[in-house]
């Protein structure tokens, strides 16, 4: 009865007379829709082990009915209407006992298998949801408004989650199984994904997504959400505008990516912007960017090519600023002698807990390379190199801050001198658990970039969000 049934070409095949009763037309979405912002998360589904037999079930007899070489030529509207035309038949014809909106749900899990990313479906179209994480095939935890929560999301086995995490690295040339294990990609929408899978990974495949807003958050949003005050921000725009070398420093899940694309947005739409990224995450608006990354070994051990290799060869591409996703290695010295040789406005992450932090990591990065410089030699290639370092933190109660905006002024003996221009203060929390801050301008003088802000004419606006008592309570 279910033998390769060859699918048509405008997805109208019919089904039977008794599906078609049973049948519930609903309109094919397209994947990864985004929600209303003002739509509140769709409820959690607690679903049974019977459901989970029976979703398996009606799966196999498609597999088995469905001719897949054909369906891949299909769009994916035509494709989501062929399957739910055939799952209906076999749903009839196996006798299936299901209510309507059980039938649905099964309908729009078998489509999402197929054709998407299965259980991770929902999750992927809620734009509330920070960051998804799959500890094997019968926990699902994502993180919103900055607190990790367990959903009621399950895959059917290991063997389907390992099948969709090799689905999602497969769209960016990538591979993951035993003999590679470990797997950096991205979705379409620039989400991170991590994949971790046995035998490093005991309890079955680790996977974790980073997920993006699909409305890209500007500075001006960020000033709104309270994470910096409005002087502040005024700050880190003219930093962004006047090319001041910048390093933007936090923790895992601080909001280090989200800031950087906010800088961003103030380059110049003339200018030459390279990026270099593990994997491609940035999403420049300027209309003269190239975007590079990096690659893991092939199954050989050979074909790897690093984040040093791409910032080494950025230098032969003509650039007027180079933006590193992460650093993280060697190639910290690479980016300061770019800082240092004329391209100026030249931006980075990394990891750590302060600007002084941030300072020893990228000294003890450049030593680890193999680099056999003195101390002080380093130090000075950093104060010459970096001009601000932008320090962002996610608080224990789940808020995101720009702690400190904070300039690089040189060295005494063979220290580094750091000037904090803004700075944010923990002042008690409210009765609902909440953080109360303040961010607060240092009140120094004139800055390290001061002259540089002359130049490009943005001197009075630096000397107004200086001067500014202003002091915002978030």
């Amino acid at each position: 009865m279910f033998g390769k049934r060859p699918v048509s070409g405008g997805g109208n095949a019919r089904p039977s007379a008794a599906a078609s009763e049973k049948r519930v037309p609903m309109a094919a979405a397209p994947v990864l829709a985004p929600e209303p912002p003002s739509a509140p998360p769709p409820p959690e589904v607690r679903r049974s082990d019977e459901y989970y037999l029976t979703k398996s079930m009606i799966f196999g007899a498609l597999i088995e009915a469905i001719d897949l070489s054909q369906l891949s030529k299909l769009d994916a509207e035509n494709a989501r209407e062929e399957i739910r035309d055939i799952v209906n038949e076999i749903i009839s014809i196996k006798n299936v006992v299901m209510s309507i909106s059980e039938q649905e749900e099964l309908l729009d899990d078998i489509c999402n298998d197929v054709l998407g990313y299965g259980p991770l479906e929902p999750l992927l179209a809620r734009d509330d949801i920070a960051d998804i994480m799959v500890n094997g095939a019968l926990k699902t935890y994502i993180e919103v408004g900055g607190k990790i929560q367990l959903t009621n999301i399950r895959f059917r086995d290991n063997a389907q989650l390992m099948n969709i995490c090799q689905r999602i690295v497969s769209q960016v040339g990538r591979r993951v199984d035993e003999s590679s294990p470990i797997c950096d990609a991205r979705l379409a929408d620039g989400s991170r994904v991590n994949v971790i899978a046995p035998p490093l990974a005991i309890d079955g495949p680790a996977l974790t997504i980073r997920k993006f807003r699909k409305d890209k958050l500007t500075l001006d949003q960020l000033m709104k959400f309270g994470a910096i005050s409005t002087s502040g921000g005024e700050i880190l725009k003219i930093i962004g505008r006047v090319r001041c070398n910048t390093l933007i420093s936090g923790g895992t899940g601080s909001g280090k990516t989200t800031l950087l694309n906010c800088l961003t947005n103030y380059i110049e739409p003339d200018e030459r912007v390279i990026t270099c990224e593990d994997a491609a995450e940035l999403q420049l608006q300027q209309p003269h960017v190239v975007r590079l990354e990096t690659r893991p070994a092939n199954l050989e051990g050979t074909g790897q090519v690093t984040m040093r290799d791409l910032v080494k060869n950025c230098l032969r591409m003509r650039p007027e600023r180079i933006i590193v996703g992460e650093v993280r290695g060697p190639e910290a010295f690479d980016l300061l002698q770019a800082m240092n040789t004329g391209h100026d406005g030249s931006m980075g992450t990394l990891h750590a807990n302060s600007p002084r932090e941030a300072l020893s990591r990228l000294e003890s990065m450049i030593t680890m390379g193999g680099f056999s410089l003195p101390a002080r030699t380093i130090r000075e290639m950093i104060v010459s190199s970096v001009d601000v370092i932008i320090q962002a933190a996610r608080l224990r109660d789940g808020s995101r801050r720009i702690t400190h905006i904070t300039e690089v002024m040189g060295l005494e003996g063979d220290v580094i001198i750091t000037q904090d221009l803004f700075v944010y203060d923990i002042v008690g929390e409210d009765a609902n658990g909440r953080l109360i801050g303040r961010h607060r301008s240092t009140g120094v003088g004139k800055p390290r970039f001061w002259e540089r802000a002359r130049y490009y004419g943005d001197e009075e606006r630096l000397a107004a969000a200086l001067d500014s008592s202003e002091v915002d309570d978030f």
